[in-house]
């Protein structure tokens, strides 16, 4: 009597755990769905409507531009004849020695005259729009993929078309969460690049090509923003067509065998 009900009560806890596992999965294949259905086509029209704003068709791309407050010293004037023609000695004897190399020391930076030197803000404003569709990209693709590698089932012999649907689903979704995270590190790259130039500047403020050369690393950061949310809107694109017509040999890659796939 008491190992019988020890078997029911165990079979009943075995049921519970398993119908409390199931709730997770369930509540994936819900929100995955709806992604699919209703997400991805009301996100790729929202990206076109932020494509044709004013702040991403800038014509002129002087209007992006940033002022850089670093400001040219005067030329330092030697006092003596003599300490222009000893530098220059000192720096033949280093040379032929080859103790040392043809380096410009520059300008010691202590601080910055101005402050604190800002980043371009307009660039920033545009990024900080940007990254929140790139971290949604990212979160969305990781909801689908795990929900179409739940449906896949387990290895038999057979007609495996579907399956093969199934995994090349998951690798486009892959492929498309790899390149989102990609331009997450463009956009760290830019700040970084973008650093060490000011840094060049301070440094070396006599040098235009380093003023030259923010700017253009500027223009091309935003072109680059452009074409990022062109790449997050067709990517929304892509994977919505992809999924709906191939939704029925996604859900159920052999008819036969639909058991297996839970």
């Amino acid at each position: 009597m008491n190992s019988s009900l020890k078997v029911d009560n165990e079979l009943n806890l075995s049921r519970y755990y398993s119908f409390e596992c199931h709730i997770p999965t369930i509540l994936l294949v819900s929100q995955a769905e709806n992604l699919v259905a209703s997400f991805f086509p009301n996100k790729l029209l929202e990206l076109d409507h932020f494509l044709k704003d004013p702040i991403l068709n800038i014509c002129d791309l002087k209007e992006i531009h940033s002022e850089i407050n670093l400001t040219v010293p005067d030329p330092i004037l030697l006092s003596n004849l003599h300490d222009g023609l000893e530098a220059q000695s000192a720096k033949k004897r280093k040379m032929e020695d080859g103790t040392g190399e043809d380096k410009v020391a520059g300008t010691k930076v202590f601080i910055m005259p101005s402050g604190m030197m800002k980043s371009n803000t307009k660039l920033v404003d545009l990024i900080e729009k940007v990254k929140p569709e790139i971290r949604t990209l990212i979160e969305k693709c990781n909801t689908v993929k795990m929900w179409v590698q739940l449906l896949i089932p387990r290895i038999e012999d057979g007609n495996n078309f579907g399956v093969s649907i199934q995994e090349e689903t998951v690798a486009e979704l892959r492929t498309v969460e790899g390149e989102a995270a990609s331009y997450l590190d463009q956009i760290s790259g830019y700040y970084i690049t973008r650093a060490k130039l000011v840094s060049k500047i301070a440094k070396y403020p006599h040098v235009e090509d380093y003023r030259r050369t923010v700017t253009e690393i500027d223009e091309k950061k935003y072109i680059s923003l452009k074409v990022i949310v062109s790449e997050l809107r067709n990517q929304y694109v892509t994977l919505h067509d992809m999924i709906l017509k191939n939704i029925d040999k996604i859900k159920k890659p052999r008819s036969s065998n639909a058991e297996a796939l839970y």
